[in-house]
């Protein structure tokens, strides 16, 4: 089996991948200070109880977004598992679609990853939204090719923002108002209003803006953790793939296995 680590700048994710379906994965945060031997310990623990063993990866890819992340995973890959990773965007897993930005070298992995695989799971010219630390709204033409896109604060960190700079709010959960009235009769019923909503607001106005801007059909794929709470109160996905990170590391190992 392929072991798949996506590295993000909030959240580890590591998938037990055969044949292309997910048959577990794990999620930890992300401390670059964390060794191999810790990563080895946690890791061997979840397997075993998910009734895996160590011998049962065969191969591991990486993809991150945090470079001081990715030496002590490398070292995991070969130390406990004795092979050698492959890197997505280098050498033998080098990026297969065209990055068509100015500056091709900064598009995160993650990003790449996910338009790899939004383009092999869906036809057309796609907007990925990508809910993590960051909200990333990303272009994939039809012919696969990656054409830029938008970088906002994730919703998390738009509430930490808010509740750090006003002494006399209160930190509140991330979910779904009860009613779809925009006039809060709290203060936790305004910040909740302020905070869901006005995120909503955003990302229909901004696939809006890039829907005007293609001037074709675009169909709009979400994946991160918070996208089937927003596709409950919103009609702008017209798809959800919770794993779309972890799918597009599983096609491009398959792709390196199999020469392009």
């Amino acid at each position: 089996m392929l072991l798949a680590i996506d590295a993000g700048n909030t959240n580890l994710v590591f998938a037990l991948v055969e044949e292309g379906v997910i048959r577990a994965r794990w999620r930890i945060a992300t401390d670059p200070r964390r060794t191999a031997d810790q990563y080895a310990v946690w890791l061997h623990q979840l397997l075993e109880l998910e009734g895996f063993a160590k011998g049962d990866v065969e191969a591991v890819i990486i993809g991150t977004v945090v470079p001081r992340a990715l030496h002590n995973l490398e070292v995991l890959a070969v130390k406990y598992f004795g092979v050698e990773p492959l890197i997505a965007g280098q050498g033998e897993a080098a990026w297969p679609i065209e990055l068509d930005v100015v500056e091709p070298r900064s598009v995160g992995a993650d990003r790449v990853l996910d338009a790899i695989a939004a383009h092999a799971l869906h036809e057309g010219d796609l907007i990925v939204i990508d809910f993590g630390t960051a909200t990333t709204f990303d272009l994939i033409d039809y012919d696969g090719a990656y054409k830029g896109g938008i970088i906002a604060p994730g919703i998390n960190l738009s509430l930490d923002a808010l509740v750090s700079a006003a002494a006399k709010l209160p930190r509140i959960a991330i979910e779904a108002p009860t009613d779809r009235s925009v006039i809060g009769r709290t203060t936790e019923d305004q910040m909740l209003i302020g905070i869901f909503w006005g995120y909503v607001a955003m990302m229909e106005g901004l696939t809006a803006r890039m829907k005007a801007e293609v001037g074709r059909p675009v169909k709009v794929v979400a994946t991160g953790g918070l996208a089937v709470l927003f596709d409950q109160h919103s009609d702008m996905f017209d798809a959800i793939e919770p794993d779309l990170t972890i799918q597009g590391l599983a096609m491009l190992y398959q792709r390196s296995q199999s020469g392009g």
